[in-house]
């Protein structure tokens, strides 16, 4: 018996040691590598494709390659896909329909510029814009709005993005949507909740109240550490402050597992659609174009089925 408890003594030490470096590891883990799991296409490489940023001139489309300037002096580069009376037929995604608009004889790109919605477009935090260009393209040519696609490293970017339209005559006067796919609906709801006056509705999908109230979802091992965070994009905080007149559509696939339980029954959902294809699920473009003609003109459409 003498002979046995040192060896439950020794076991005891043994498991406590095993938990406190697991525990240890995993914080350090949260603390130090959160930079590495937030934004991944930052520090890794998948190979030279992965790293080419296409350009909508790869499918066909109509558009302008914009740079902006960010308050701390950095460029970011953007795309624009402004409408125009007619479009050609896409070189890639060729089926997507291109739904008509009526127009006067008289009225010119610009005019049908100006008349119709805009949509700043921010994504998630994987790949990289070139990635997004199908998802712009099915608001010029589906949803038939001007498309600001663009590249942000954190919430203050996306400032630039919303200056910049608002000192283009073409846009300044257009009805602004703001799109934000996980994380972008983060910035993407910092943008709305600091520009009430100047943005005209929300659509976001498959977001998240805050960082440290995913992780214990994401990773319930890391759960006890959330206070480690120091990415927080703290959504909840901002909500409050976006107006309670601006319009919000809130989109997720049923089995994305990147956002918490709780906050499923806020949105529209869309039957197996996941983290990062739910916008490829039936009926998301077609809900998604029915929000944007509804605060707009419907009679302005001629609608194409989807």
């Amino acid at each position: 018996m003498s002979g046995f408890l040192p060896s439950a003594e020794t076991f005891a030490k043994g498991a406590f040691a095993t938990v406190a470096t697991v525990t240890a590891t995993a914080a350090a883990l949260l603390y130090y590598g959160q930079n590495y799991l937030i934004y991944p296409s930052a520090y890794i490489s998948l190979g030279p494709e992965a790293d080419i940023v296409d350009s909508p001139s790869a499918f066909g489309l109509h558009y302008e390659d914009v740079e902006l300037k960010t308050s701390d002096g950095v460029t970011l580069r953007c795309y624009l896909l402004p409408q125009k009376k007619e479009f050609s037929r896409p070189t890639r995604f060729s089926t997507i329909p291109i739904t008509p608009l009526n127009y006067s004889d008289t009225e010119t790109d610009e005019d049908l510029m100006a008349r119709r919605p805009t949509v700043i477009m921010f994504h998630g935090n994987g790949g990289n814009l070139g990635h997004r260009i199908p998802l712009g393209m099915m608001f010029q040519l589906f949803v038939r709005c001007n498309v600001l696609m663009v590249s942000y490293r954190f919430q203050q970017d996306a400032q630039a993005a919303l200056d910049y339209l608002k000192s283009d005559p073409r846009f300044s006067k257009t009805r602004i949507f703001v799109y934000g796919q996980s994380i972008g609906g983060a910035v993407a709801i910092d943008l709305v909740s600091r520009n009430p006056s100047k943005i005209f509705a929300l659509i976001l999908e498959n977001t998240f109240t805050s960082l440290p109230a995913l992780v214990p979802h994401v990773l319930p091992i890391l759960g006890p550490f959330t206070f480690l965070c120091h990415q927080k994009w703290n959504s909840a905080s901002k909500i409050p402050l976006i107006s309670a007149r601006t319009p919000v559509l809130l989109l997720s696939g049923s089995a994305d597992t990147l956002r918490g339980e709780d906050e499923v029954s806020r949105w529209e959902e869309f039957p197996g659609g996941q983290h990062n294809d739910t916008s490829a699920q039936r009926g998301y473009w077609n809900t998604v174009d029915d929000f944007v003609t509804s605060l707009t003109l419907a009679s302005e459409k001629e609608k194409a089925p989807l």
